[in-house]
């Protein structure tokens, strides 16, 4: 007795969906490395704390200033408004005291395109 292939077939294939491409896990792989200079005052984890900055855990798409309630944010980080998004996070991340005055952020910020872009790619990962 000979089984038909087809339902072998479609048990291999059970599961298999659509993967990201090569270049988009690159994108956030480097986008974690990355994101390493930003632990020296950031966590990222779910159930993390705050440290000299917020848990950006799922921050991308959140309110701006005000998605950690035990943080003290600025008060031009509050008055900014709107949420993260990745048009936002890049001028953040190019230059934070350009994009809100009197932010108390020391960080500088990442004068490559790609590495902001990174970044946001693997930040967007981080959450629900």
């Amino acid at each position: 007795m000979t089984l038909p292939q087809w339902p072998l077939l479609a048990l291999a294939l059970a599961g298999c969906g659509p993967s990201p491409d090569a270049g988009t896990t690159s994108q956030i792989a480097n986008g974690e490395r990355v994101f390493r200079r930003c632990t020296a005052c950031h966590t990222i984890g779910q159930y993390a704390g705050d440290t000299d900055g917020p848990n950006l855990y799922a921050v991308m798409g959140n309110p701006i200033g005000e998605r950690r309630p035990r943080f003290s944010y600025t008060a031009g980080l509050k008055a900014l408004g709107g949420n993260w998004d990745a048009k936002r996070m890049d001028a953040w991340l190019t230059n934070p005291r350009k994009m809100v005055p009197g932010t108390t952020m020391a960080f500088a910020g990442l004068p490559d395109p790609k590495d902001r872009a990174d970044v946001i790619a693997y930040l967007s990962t981080q959450g629900p």
